[in-house]
C-alpha cells in the first residue's frame, strides 16, 4: 500500500466526500513488475488491474493530480460549481470493467438525446430526438420534413449501426478480433455503409433532408478535423467509436462530475496496492533486455526505477521523444476543437420556443447542417476560422445538479464543442482565439431569444463565468500533442488482415518496437474518449506475458 508520507486529498465524488491517497514520494522500492508512465484514466485503470492481479505496480504522474483530461475543478473563483473542463461524458467505458474494478460511480441517461434549432422560410423550429425515442420525436420529423419518410430512414439506419454495435463492444474487453471475423457478423451493407465507403456517401445516399444529414454527421467529427468525404476514413472510425459504447452507444452524464470517475480509480488502483506518484515528469525511458529503466524529476533531484514492463499512458508522439527517438514535427497530431465552459444564472429561452430544459438536457447542435459543416471545413482548411462556427453544447447540470454546489437551483453549467478548429489556425493567428469564441456565442445566440451573454453568471471578481480552451491550451496543460483530445487519429476496434498477431501485446493491440514498453493510453488501438480500454488491454497484456 502506499507509504504514510502520501498526503491525504479530499475530493467529491457523488454527494459524498471521498478520500483518495495519492500524492508526492518517493518509490518504495528501486524496482516494480509494472512501471506506469502518466496518471491519466486509462493509466489508473491499467494500474488497479494490475495491483489486484497481484503485481507491485507504480504510477508516475507529471501534475499535482492524477485524473488527466478527466477531472473536475471550479475554473471561476468564488463560483462553486464544479465543471469537467476537457472531457465531459461517458460512453465507451464498459459496465465490466466498472464492476471488475468495484467503481463506486454512477452514470446518469441524458432525458434528451438531441435538439437541432432550425429555420426555414421564416418558420422556427427545432428537431428533437428524445431518449427513448417516442411520439414526440417522430412528430418533430415530421415538422421539419413535411413527411415520415425522413423518420423511417433514421430508424432503419441507426437499427443497422445498433446491431453493429451489438456485434463489436463485447470485442472491446477481448483479445482483438480479424477485421474478416467481425465482417463475417454484420449485414453487408451496414458495413459497407459504416467501414468501406467514406461517410458523406452514406449519409447523402441515406437522408434527404440537410438537417437531419448534419446530425447524423455531427459524430464522425468530434477533435476529428476532416471532410465527410474524406478517403482516409477517419471520419467513419470516429462515427464508430461515438456509436458503440456498451452496444448502446448512449452518451451519460458521471454523477459527481467527471473527476468522480478518476477518483474513483485513483481509490481503486491504491486500495489494490498501487504506488500512486503526483509531481513526477517522466523524462526518459530506457528499454533493456529484461525490462526498462524509467527516469523522472521529483522536484528536488533526477530518480530512476526499473520495470519488468513499462506502460505508457501519454500519447505515442510523445513516448518516442522518452524513447529517445527524436521529436518528429512532421507527425505530431493536431488536435481540432473549441471549448467554451459556460456558468448561468439562468438558461436562456429559445427563438423555437421550446423548452430549454428539454432543448440544453441533450446534445443541442447549432450550425451543424451537412452543409455547414462541409463548408466550416473548406473554411478551416484554408486557414480561416469558420463563420458560422459549427458546434453543440451540453448542460450537465441538468441531469446532475450537484455539480454545481450551493449554486443548485435557477443556475447551470453549460459548455460548448466547436468543431473544424484545427490547431494551425491558431499557431497562424493569435487572434483567431478571440476570434473563434466570439463566433461561438454568435452561432448560440443565432437560437436564442435574448443573448447568452445577459445569463452568463459573474465572478469574485466580476468577470463573465466564460473560459475558452484551445487545443494549444490542450498541450499545455495536459501535454496532449497538438492537444489531440485522442492522442491521436483513432484506428479501427480490430486487427487488419496482416497485422501480426503473435505476442500478447500485438494481440491486446498495445504494442511499441520494444517488448518491454507497452501502450496503455488514448493513443493504444481501441483508445480514445474516456473508456479505460486503453489500461484494461495493456494490463491483460502484461498479466498474459509475466
Amino acid at each position: 500500500m502506499v507509504r504514510a508520507s502520501t498526503h491525504l486529498r479530499e475530493s467529491v465524488a457523488g454527494t459524498a466526500a471521498r478520500r483518495v491517497y495519492v500524492g508526492s514520494m518517493h518509490p518504495a522500492k528501486s524496482s516494480y513488475d509494472v512501471v506506469v508512465v502518466g496518471g491519466g484514466h486509462n493509466a489508473l485503470v491499467a494500474a488497479a488491474y494490475l495491483a489486484r492481479a497481484g503485481l507491485s505496480v507504480l504510477v508516475l504522474e507529471r501534475l499535482g493530480h492524477t485524473g488527466g483530461a478527466a477531472v473536475s475543478v471550479e475554473p471561476f473563483a468564488g463560483q462553486p460549481a464544479r465543471l469537467s473542463r476537457y472531457s465531459y461524458l461517458v460512453s465507451l467505458m464498459p459496465e465490466q470493467l466498472m464492476a471488475d474494478l468495484g467503481l463506486d460511480v454512477r452514470l446518469a441517461s441524458r432525458t434528451t438525446a438531441s435538439y437541432t434549432p432550425w429555420t426555414r422560410g421564416g418558420r422556427t423550429g427545432g428537431l428533437l430526438v428524445e431518449r427513448p425515442e417516442g411520439k414526440a420525436t417522430r412528430s418533430s420529423f415530421r415538422e421539419l420534413t413535411g413527411g415520415d419518410e425522413e423518420y423511417a430512414a433514421w430508424q432503419a439506419f441507426y437499427g443497422e449501426v445498433g446491431r453493429l454495435a451489438e456485434v463489436v463492444a463485447p470485442t472491446l474487453l477481448q483479445p482483438l478480433p480479424h477485421e474478416r471475423d467481425l465482417r463475417e457478423l454484420v449485414d453487408e451493407r451496414t458495413w459497407a455503409d459504416v467501414v468501406e465507403h467514406p461517410l458523406g456517401r452514406t449519409v447523402t445516399e441515406r437522408f434527404t433532408d440537410d438537417t437531419v444529414r448534419g446530425v447524423v454527421a455531427t459524430d464522425a467529427l468530434i477533435g476529428t478535423f476532416a471532410s465527410m468525404d474524406d478517403p482516409s476514413l477517419i471520419q467513419n472510425r470516429c462515427f464508430l467509436y461515438h456509436l458503440i459504447g456498451n452496444g448502446t452507444g448512449e452518451w451519460r452524464v458521471p454523477v459527481g462530475g467527471m473527476g468522480a470517475v478518476t477518483d474513483a480509480l485513483a481509490r481503486s488502483a491504491v486500495e489494490a496496492g498501487a504506488e500512486v506518484l503526483t509531481g513526477a515528469g517522466v523524462s526518459r525511458i530506457t528499454p533493456a533486455s529484461d525490462g526498462a529503466e524509467v527516469t523522472w524529476h521529483d522536484g528536488e533531484r533526477e530518480r530512476s526505477v526499473t520495470g519488468r514492463r513499462v506502460l505508457s499512458g501519454v500519447a505515442p508522439w510523445v513516448l518516442r521523444i522518452l524513447l529517445g527517438e527524436g521529436e518528429d514535427t512532421a507527425t505530431k497530431p493536431a488536435g481540432s476543437q473549441l471549448k467554451v465552459n459556460f456558468l448561468l444564472d439562468r438558461l436562456p429561452a429559445l427563438r423555437s420556443g421550446a423548452d430549454p430544459a428539454v432543448a440544453f438536457a441533450g446534445t443541442l447542435h447549432l450550425a451543424e447542417d451537412y452543409s455547414q459543416l462541409e463548408t466550416a471545413y473548406a473554411a478551416a482548411a484554408a486557414g480561416r476560422v469558420p463563420d458560422p462556427m459549427p458546434g453543440e453544447v451540453y448542460c450537465h447540470s441538468l441531469t446532475d445538479p450537484s455539480i454545481l454546489g450551493d449554486r443548485a437551483g435557477s443556475a447551470h453549467t453549460l459548455t460548448y464543442f466547436g468543431l473544424h478548429t484545427p490547431a494551425g489556425i491558431f499557431d497562424a493567428d493569435p487572434a483567431a482565439r478571440e476570434v473563434a469564441t466570439q463566433r461561438a456565442l454568435a452561432s448560440l445566440n443565432a437560437v436564442l431569444a435574448e443573448p447568452i451573454e445577459d445569463c452568463v453568471a459573474r465572478d469574485a471578481d466580476g468577470n463573465p463565468c466564460i473560459e475558452a480552451k484551445i487545443p494549444q491550451d490542450i498541450e499545455k496543460d495536459l501535454a496532449m500533442p497538438g492537444g489531440h483530445i485522442f492522442h491521436g487519429d483513432l484506428e479501427w476496434p480490430w486487427a487488419p488482415q496482416r497485422m501480426l498477431l503473435d505476442t500478447p501485446a500485438q494481440q491486446w493491440g498495445v504494442q511499441t518496437a520494444h517488448d518491454a514498453v507497452l501502450l496503455c493510453g488514448s493513443g493504444a488501438r481501441r483508445g480514445g474518449a474516456v473508456s479505460g480500454l486503453g489500461g484494461h488491454n495493456a494490463a491483460q497484456a502484461v498479466l498474459a506475458e509475466l
